[in-house]
């Protein structure tokens, strides 16, 4: 398998030598059938083989490999003088590498995991995180926040929850504020008020302690809804041109933002089983596990065919997008979704207010406002639960202000 990817002696030496040496092979074939390109493919066997002389220098046996030594060889790294590798390039791709084969040692049985000491949860938060999961159809990376907040909050007020009072819950969330930016005080916040209700629902705290929990201040409907204009958007969906895996993707991504306004989330979230191809729609489950069935325009359809006829197989297969680099698995978040949007409107030349995909969220409406669709059914293809919510887009258009102001009343005097 090695000389698949190198056909000079001394490299061939260099990883046939070393306490790595009975896996590399293996390692190889691993590395190829997950489709990583040749030069990846060359970066990490010699960071595998480098991983083996360095053990073997140590005299350590590599199924004792643990995560101990392996930050010991990634601190050698930047002052390596192994004589078979001191005239080779190190860098991070190199320490990603010795990790990935670590991992894969684990895999094949020949090292043993790491043992993970989860800090047990109190008893209230257990239960809070329970009845969350079961009643709100939280999102697992919400769950996480609203449990960080809670832990913090016991950790701060103490295990004994009938001694909290209004002045030390001000008091633990003025503390996070000063911390914190906006965004995160306000998170903070949500999470503790959403666990003192569960208390108070339970009985295990005085009720109305919610209510003690300040709104962090922040204006969010002051300004305009960040948009792009028609041109721009025309420009940015042009920036994803091109018949790669990669650029069919991102055009599939941008357009189903763009033309549905779908959050970052629902579009990771996208199964295969959810596009309905002969009826031309497609069911979305956003927050709260709400879930719609929506119109697949015939732009967006194509971008979609288009990415699934070369995209490359993974398993399970049931996500319609993919990572774009080996290995490729299902494995898309809301994070990477906007920043695929992010290093579009950089290939576009697009300064926008803001670079995620809630940006094309927002101009998905204001293209509904232009072609004349009503606020309400606007509600319904964004799955706002009241109109008030949606409202806010109206400020974008100027005809729509017109229609719900009210004159002065010196006008009728």
């Amino acid at each position: 398998m090695l000389e698949h990817y190198f056909s000079d002696p001394n490299a061939l030496h260099r990883l046939r030598t070393g306490s790595s040496q009975p896996y590399i092979d293996d390692f190889a074939d691993s590395l190829r059938r997950a489709g990583y390109a040749a030069e990846s493919t060359q970066k990490y066997l010699n960071a595998a083989a480098h991983l083996g002389h360095f053990l073997q220098a140590r005299k350590i046996r590599i199924a004792d490999l643990e995560s101990k030594a392996l930050e010991k060889f990634l601190r050698h790294i930047p002052r390596c003088r192994c004589a078979l590798f001191r005239a080779r390039k190190v860098d991070d791709h190199t320490r990603c590498a010795a990790k990935h084969f670590y991992e894969h040692l684990i895999r094949i049985g020949i090292c043993q995991p790491a043992a993970v000491v989860a800090q047990p949860l109190p008893e209230p938060v257990i239960s809070f995180r329970d009845w969350y999961r079961q009643h709100r159809g939280v999102s697992e990376q919400t769950m996480v926040q609203y449990l960080r907040g809670a832990t913090a909050l016991m950790e701060a007020l103490g295990p004994d929850i009938t001694q909290w009072d209004a002045k030390r819950v001000r008091g633990f969330v003025f503390d996070c504020a000063k911390k914190k930016g906006t965004s995160s005080a306000q998170q903070a916040g949500t999470a503790t008020r959403a666990f003192l209700r569960h208390l108070i629902f339970q009985g295990k705290c005085r009720a109305g302690l919610d209510q003690a929990v300040p709104a962090v201040a922040h204006w969010k409907l002051a300004a305009l809804p960040p948009c792009l204009s028609s041109d721009e958007l025309s420009r940015l969906i042009a920036a994803c041109d091109g018949d790669s895996p990669g650029r069919l993707r991102d055009r599939a991504i941008i357009l189903l933002l763009a033309r549905l306004g779908l959050r970052a989330g629902d579009v990771a979230k996208l199964r295969l089983a959810d596009i309905e191809w002969q009826s031309g729609t497609m069911r979305v489950t956003g927050k709260g596990r709400f879930e719609v069935r929506l119109p697949l325009p015939q732009e967006v359809g194509d971008a979609l065919l288009r990415y699934l006829e070369c995209r490359p197989a993974a398993e399970p297969a049931e996500r319609i997008f993919l990572r774009n680099i080996a290995p490729f698995r299902p494995g898309v978040s809301p994070l990477a979704i906007s920043s695929v949007v992010k290093r579009a409107l950089k290939r576009a030349g697009i300064e926008a207010p803001c670079k995620g995909a809630h940006l094309l969220r927002h101009t998905a409406v204001t293209e509904m406002l232009r072609h004349g669709v009503s606020l309400d059914r606007i509600g319904l293809v964004l799955r706002h639960r009241s109109l008030s919510m949606t409202a806010s887009y109206a400020k974008v258009d100027t005809r729509l202000l017109q229609l719900v102001t009210q004159p002065w009343p010196e006008v009728h005097a």
